[in-house]
């Protein structure tokens, strides 16, 4: 009988460790800089204007979405979590495939394929949807906003030409401390 006891005790806390180890990966913090991104993407609501057609109706959602890989685990639906923006809630939503996006005003394109990346901007041409990114090239295929590191530091540079043709007025105080895309570079 102690033999019985001993394995069962092990097997408990093998159960154990094993358990803890799973539940340490699921809640694997997010990254630090995704953590600012997230509040950077928030903060793009307070300066971007959107047509009124641009919602379903005056009291519907703002919603940011993620397309593709979601590097923000669940910290950006955290960060916007009882927020208003102009009487609009704000709320997260994920999309595996861009056919899922039907009323959105941000979208963080978390495409590693370029090819994919342009035919997702160039479908999304006529809505209003603030497209942001940290890929590469994002803003030669269209893209509004992308974020890079400089000197240890999360920048974001703009594709003011892009924002206009999707009918989004920024504000001067964003592009004031933006990088502003020059597509002769």
């Amino acid at each position: 009988m102690p033999v019985l006891k001993i394995i069962l005790s092990r097997l408990l806390q093998a159960a154990l460790i094993t358990g803890f180890a799973i539940v340490h990966l699921a809640a694997q913090p997010v990254s630090r800089e995704y953590q600012i991104k997230a509040v950077f993407i928030f903060n793009f609501t307070q300066f971007v204007d959107w047509p009124a057609t641009a919602f379903s109706s005056a009291d519907a959602p703002l919603v940011i979405g993620v397309l593709g890989v979601n590097p923000f685990g669940s910290y950006l639906a955290e960060t916007v979590a009882g927020e208003k923006v102009n009487g609009h809630p704000v709320i997260v939503q994920y999309y595996d495939h861009p056919e899922e996006i039907r009323n959105c005003q941000i979208l963080f394109v978390g495409l590693t394929d370029t090819q994919r990346a342009g035919l997702v901007i160039s479908g999304l041409k006529d809505r209003s949807i603030l497209t942001i990114s940290d890929s590469p090239g994002f803003l030669m295929l269209g893209g509004m906003v992308k974020f890079f590191t400089k000197k240890n530091n999360i920048r974001f540079e703009i594709n003011p030409d892009a924002a206009r043709s999707a009918k989004l007025a920024l504000s001067s105080k964003l592009l004031r401390i933006a990088e502003i895309f020059d597509p002769s570079k």
